[in-house]
């Protein structure tokens, strides 16, 4: 393997990942560093979802030219997914996919097929065990994904520089935070992944819609794959991935939250299957938490360090608290966006470290929101779940905060009145 087979980002900052992984290696069990993993993370920053970057490149073509695919084609394709896999579909399902796709483009045909297949290990049952663990997690995963996973994250370049270049955060930060929770209160809802279903649907278009911003760069020249990689490669989906599954489960832990080994299972195999669906390399795909742990921390060790567009990006989602519907009269508004955007910081500087908050160009608070929610979630978890109808008053509170938050994300769409209490 060459040294050119590697973007100049790999590795160009490990020993700021070896600290920053510190606690990952402690917790994810982590023993020791693998060459061999590392290298394969290596390669992937070269590697890219190949069916879904035909599938852009034919949406990029002029309309009616040959090859071409349109948006809407797109859409009545993956409309008629449901039916077609159900006519097909078996109690265990081992690899059923439509196969009476008629007579659309090359490469349309080779992306149904790919997002419609079902592998063997799939477990529908385990799936639906997942997406209630998501539930029954709240506000709880919210935060993890906001704090850990989403800002966590903008402590190394690559995507980060990739986000800040499309505007997504920084032109839009709301939106963009409010379709992130709607596509995860619908990966939390039973049933909802099956082929053809809303969560898989809206699953599928995440993918396109990645490959399109990959397929935009490349063409246009703009980006420095030799320093990054490719726009969007293999090794960085793993990364995003593991800020879903694994990093939600320590961070819910660190929250005073227990996940049990069968909770645990049943999350990972949720996401497993999301993965799939999002193009991820079968070499990244685990539904053992241990095996994702370590797989993030050599990720870690993978990365660049901290590029000027992180601040700003993490800045921005700091910012928009400010923009939020919260419970009450107008008058109160500013009030509680003040509290939120406090809780936000305070949750940040214990998860993300003093170091990496100054990274970040954040201002450090006190672990106040931490003191209050251990003891809460010990409560909330560990002595009313227990009790007979917990899980399904678990349940129940999951879904009210999803949609609070959800419905907060969309100031100008709701009353007072829609929007539910507080934590």
């Amino acid at each position: 393997m060459t040294a050119t087979a590697y973007p100049l980002r790999y590795r160009s900052a490990e020993a700021r990942g070896t600290r920053i992984g510190r606690p990952l290696r402690l917790l994810g069990r982590v023993r020791g560093v693998d060459e061999a993993l590392l290298e394969r993370i290596g390669r992937a920053f070269h590697e890219q979802d190949e069916p879904a970057a035909a599938l852009a490149a034919a949406l990029r073509l002029p309309r009616g030219s040959e090859g071409s695919v349109t948006h809407a084609q797109l859409r009545a394709a993956l409309a008629e997914v449901g039916p077609l896999w159900r006519d097909r579909s078996r109690p265990v399902p081992t690899s059923p996919q439509p196969t009476d796709l008629g007579d659309r483009p090359a490469a349309l045909k080779r992306f149904l097929r790919e997002v419609a297949a079902v592998p063997g290990w799939a477990d529908w049952d385990l799936v639906d065990q997942g997406a209630a663990v998501l539930r029954r997690l709240g506000q709880n995963a919210a935060d993890v994904l906001l704090q850990l996973s989403l800002v966590g994250g903008y402590r190394f370049g690559g995507p980060t520089d990739l986000l800040a270049a499309t505007g997504a955060l920084t032109g839009g930060t709301l939106q963009r935070l409010a379709r992130t929770q709607e596509w995860t209160v619908a990966l939390s809802e039973p049933g909802a992944l099956r082929p053809g279903g809303p969560a898989w649907q809206a699953t599928v278009q995440v993918r396109v819609t990645h490959a399109l911003v990959g397929a935009s760069f490349s063409a246009t020249g703009a980006w420095d794959t030799a320093r990054w990689g490719l726009p969007v490669n293999q090794a960085d989906q793993a990364a995003t991935l593991g800020l879903f599954d694994g990093t939600v489960i320590l961070g819910c832990r660190a929250l005073g939250v227990p996940v049990p080994p069968s909770d645990s299972r049943a999350l990972m195999h949720l996401w497993k299957w999301v993965g799939h669906l999002l193009g991820v390399h079968p070499d990244f795909l685990v539904d053992d938490e241990w095996a994702r742990h370590r797989i993030n921390y050599h990720v870690l060790l993978a990365q660049a360090g901290v590029s000027d567009a992180g601040p700003r990006l993490a800045r921005a989602v700091v910012a928009a608290q400010a923009g939020r519907a919260y419970p009450g009269p107008a008058w109160w508004q500013p009030w509680r966006a003040q509290w939120e955007q406090e809780r936000l910081l305070s949750m940040l500087t214990v998860f993300l470290g003093v170091r990496s908050m100054r990274d970040l160009g954040l201002p450090l608070r006190p672990p106040w929101a931490h003191a209050y929610l251990l003891p809460l979630n010990t409560w909330r978890y560990r002595v009313a779940g227990r009790l007979p109808g917990g899980r399904e008053r678990l349940d129940r509170w999951g879904r009210r905060r999803s949609d609070a938050i959800l419905a907060s994300h969309h100031p100008h769409d709701v009353s007072d009145a829609q929007v539910t209490g507080a934590t």
